[in-house]
């Protein structure tokens, strides 16, 4: 990627009680990519989480920023929310990015590579090269019966539909109204891709291995998944810049 662009991204790391990950985070993205910049959306953390960004956007000075919120509102606001703050401030890249250190920031070169030829970069588990680390066979199971369903119902190609470390280029992300987008969970990173790819952006998968957190809780629940599936159905009768809130599945 020319260092010019570099230069124009944004990573964004959204944030709930991940102080034991956040300055390993850093340290890594900025030795893969050393020209971006790093957006922490924090949801009201406890645990000291903004104390040490803030300490770090005194020690990374104008590299690390962070979007404060008021409460636990949820991955796909915090996502939300960050889109808008990148895209009032010129960014022409923007990441998706885990802040539990399950997202290597070494894939950064690669997946940043591929957007010259691309509107959009989906980081892969489940093409050739991509995997997982340190799953449970159970995990293993829902995560590829979620991708496969997401993939059936809505009939698009993209193999790691529920997966979130992925590139935007700003184009899409104006075009397809990311304010529009409600969903939470599974739900967001599928209807985010499924939207840009409903407006005919192209997205190519590159393949990364996810490796399950070692500190702190998972964030996943039963309702993100159930959310997961119920929202996917609504997504079918999708039409571009609506949002799925106000509508109902129907038969087809």
């Amino acid at each position: 990627m020319p260092e010019s662009l570099a230069s124009c991204t944004l990573v964004i790391v959204p944030t709930y009680n991940e102080a034991a990950n956040v300055e390993t985070l850093v340290a890594a993205i900025l030795q893969a990519i050393p020209a971006v910049n790093i957006l922490f959306v924090d949801d009201n953390s406890q645990d000291g989480t903004q104390e040490k960004i803030a300490l770090m956007q005194h020690q990374y000075r104008n590299k690390v920023y962070l979007l404060s919120r008021a409460g636990k509102l949820g991955l796909g606001t915090a996502y939300v929310a960050g889109f808008q703050w990148a895209l009032i401030r010129d960014y022409q890249v923007v990441v998706q990015m885990d802040a539990d250190l399950s997202h290597d920031p070494a894939h950064l070169p690669s997946l940043l590579k591929q957007l010259e030829g691309h509107d959009a970069v989906v980081g892969s588990r489940y093409v050739d090269g991509g995997g997982t680390r340190h799953w449970s066979i159970a995990r293993r199971c829902i995560s590829k019966a979620g991708a496969l369903y997401a993939r059936w119902l809505l009939g698009f190609p993209i193999q790691d539909p529920t997966g979130g470390y992925n590139v935007w280029h700003r184009r899409v992300l104006e075009a397809i109204d990311c304010k529009a987008v409600q969903s939470e969970g599974y739900a967001f990173q599928i209807e985010l891709k499924y939207r840009a790819y409903h407006a005919g952006f192209h997205l190519v998968e590159v393949p990364i291995v996810f490796t399950e957190r070692r500190v702190g809780s998972s964030k996943m629940s039963m309702r993100i998944v159930i959310e997961a599936v119920l929202r996917t159905w609504q997504l079918r009768c999708l039409r571009p810049g609506q949002s799925i809130l106000s509508q109902r599945p129907t038969e087809r």
